[in-house]
């Protein structure tokens, strides 16, 4: 069974966002399609770009929502 998870990034500096997302896509379970990164917008957009921007092997595409403050990742489906 697919799911989906979240990773809330508010009040975190770009850098340790950066270590978080990497940690946690690298430790991902293979059943999990849809990562859901928050990461706000009220109080700037560097984390909101940097997410956007972010690149790594399991992300297949995102999703850029109504929501401006969360960005949706579609995880690879692992090989079997």
């Amino acid at each position: 069974m697919s799911y989906s998870i979240q990773i809330d990034l508010h009040g975190q500096t770009i850098e340790s966002a950066r270590k978080i997302l990497t940690s946690r896509l690298k430790t991902l379970p293979n059943d999990v399609r849809e990562v859901v990164v928050v990461h706000g917008y009220h109080r700037g957009t560097s984390l909101q770009n940097m997410v956007r921007c972010y690149k790594h092997p399991k992300i297949e595409r995102k999703i850029l929502g109504l929501n401006q403050g969360s960005t949706i990742f579609i995880i690879k489906k692992p090989n079997t």
